[in-house]
């Protein structure tokens, strides 16, 4: 599968908003995301919140915009993953307005912390990248992990691993 660069994704998001009328709000997450804010890491696809298994109107014209540019999508139900953090809705960035439909990149925080809970070694340096993009602090990263944690048994997510990753991150820092 080919990798997908932010002029793709922007080019995705110009014809999505040409062809979706109504009022939408589109968070984007993952990859795709953290190339719209300067990432160089190749994404494969572009991955947004939205359910998994009901698709709404505005899933089905993404998946068929998509599937014409030929990228890939993937819907992600995150707040089935890890707990969102306070104050996440305040935190996300706008990335701009496509037709009627206002595209953010989701609080870099719970993008952190999903990205914390699993752990691959591009996820760290995910979380690296926005760091040093002051995005987010490692100091706060740390304090939504612990409190994340009280809910671990919830998310199915690891108290032990993801203390690991912070340790990753923290020793990838200096």
């Amino acid at each position: 599968m080919a990798t997908i660069t932010s002029d793709q994704i922007h080019a995705f998001l110009t014809e999505l908003g040409s062809r979706y009328q109504h009022q939408a709000t589109l968070l984007l997450l993952g990859g795709s995301a953290l190339c719209l804010l300067g990432s160089e890491r190749p994404t494969l696809d572009i991955d947004y919140i939205g359910d998994d298994i009901r698709k709404d109107e505005l899933q089905r014209v993404i998946e068929q915009v998509a599937q014409e540019l030929r990228l890939a999508v993937d819907a992600v139900p995150i707040a089935q993953f890890v707990p969102m953090p306070t104050g996440a809705d305040d935190r996300r960035l706008l990335i701009g307005r496509f037709g009627s439909i206002e595209v953010y990149v989701l609080d870099p925080y719970t993008i952190a912390l999903s990205k914390l809970d699993r752990g691959f070694e591009t996820d760290i340096e995910d979380i690296v990248f926005l760091i040093h993009r002051s995005l987010i602090t490692f100091e706060q990263l740390e304090r939504v992990a612990l409190t994340a944690l009280t809910r671990a048994s919830e998310f199915d997510m690891s108290s032990l691993d993801v203390q690991a990753h912070l340790q990753a991150v923290r020793s990838l820092l200096g």
